[in-house]
């Protein structure tokens, strides 16, 4: 049985009233609504609401991220520029002075990168790739020899974990050797005679002599949380773990050393994936995705999209995913694969 309950008109009014009071006695930000998303270079208008109570005032302090913007004595809306800001969340504050006391209003913007160059791309040729090669990293050398990490395979399929090194041409593997049944082997990268290759959650990477894949070294992750991908820009590694997150790690002792988010149009960027360097800009499949973003290392931003969807018609739903960018620097020649892909595909980016 349902019952109705009366609730006098008046206690309604008087509630509506007490609430309407309480938003007009607040000191607010009107604009901007917190969580704006704001394009980096465009100004943003701050916008207050003072309270009815406060018919005159000392001044009015307008910070971000604790950095004074303006001092005003007035009520005018003060003009935020954001070209030097720095992506991500930016805390704005207002501290109204009155009658020797401080009220402190609080909103914040998220300042993301302009929209991304947009590329599809062509198929200029196509090679044999192993079909058991669940690959997570991939990266030529310096004579165009082709090196892959390989995690656990599924589908039925039999093996583990390798470390590779491959010829491109015919798919044939020249060397190879397995990791223990415990590692899920993850992204890899070259550093001189080395050869350095991540796990996936059991927070240690590995360093192998570049000749004879004998294991010289191991190191263990930092804040990052787990392995995925890894590449070299000549003074650093640059290492992702699923996040948006890419971290910075020492080339010589792989201690992690700072890291920067990566933001696009619509904000941080999750599930980056495997990674490569190219002219200065890294390279990143993002996880589950038929698009590799192209990010400034010193930013964040991602500068560019490129659309590989349909490249590989045979791709399954589920763990067949776009996974693998190689640069053969030689001949200026971009690569990539996917996990348990039978082809390797040599590919020119098209803007769109």
């Amino acid at each position: 049985m349902n019952r109705l309950i009366y609730i006098p008109v008046a206690l309604l009014v008087f509630v509506a009233s007490c609430n309407t009071q309480k938003k007009a006695s607040k000191f607010r930000f009107d604009m901007p609504e917190a969580g704006t998303l704001v394009p980096l270079g465009e100004s943003v208008p701050l916008k207050m609401v003072f309270p009815e109570d406060v018919s005159s005032f000392d001044s009015v302090v307008y910070s971000m991220d604790g950095e004074v913007l303006a001092r005003k004595t007035d009520s005018t809306m003060v003009s935020l520029d954001t070209e030097k800001a720095a992506f991500g969340s930016r805390t704005l504050s207002a501290k109204l002075y009155h009658n020797g006391e401080e009220r402190v209003a609080y909103s914040n913007i998220v300042v993301v990168p302009p929209a991304p160059k947009r590329y599809g791309f062509k198929v200029v040729a196509e090679y044999p790739h192993d079909l058991n090669a669940y690959t997570q990293g991939l990266e030529f050398d310096e004579n165009g020899a082709l090196y892959e990490s390989t995690g656990f395979e599924s589908s039925g399929r039999n093996g583990k974990s390798s470390l590779r090194k491959v010829n491109y041409q015919n798919g044939e593997v020249l060397q190879k050797i397995e990791l223990d049944t415990q590692y899920f082997g993850e992204g890899l990268t070259l550093v001189g005679d080395k050869i350095i290759q991540l796990t996936w959650r059991s927070d240690v990477g590995f360093v192998y002599n570049k000749n004879t894949f004998a294991k010289i070294g191991e190191f263990t992750y930092g804040q990052s949380r787990e392995g995925w991908g890894l590449c070299y820009d000549g003074t650093r590694l640059i290492k992702s773990d699923g996040t948006s997150r890419l971290y910075f790690l020492n080339k010589d002792t792989y201690a992690e050393e700072g890291f920067i988010e990566v933001y696009d149009s619509k904000g941080p960027l999750d599930s980056l994936n495997e990674l490569e360097l190219i002219d200065g800009k890294v390279y990143a499949n993002v996880y589950t995705k038929d698009i590799i973003v192209i990010i400034d290392p010193e930013t964040g931003a991602v500068e560019a999209e490129i659309n590989l969807i349909g490249i590989h018609p045979e791709k399954a739903d589920y763990n067949n995913e776009l996974n693998g960018i190689a640069y053969d620097r030689r001949g200026g020649r971009l690569f990539v694969t996917g996990k348990l892909w039978s082809k390797l595909y040599h590919i020119e980016l098209i803007e769109r």
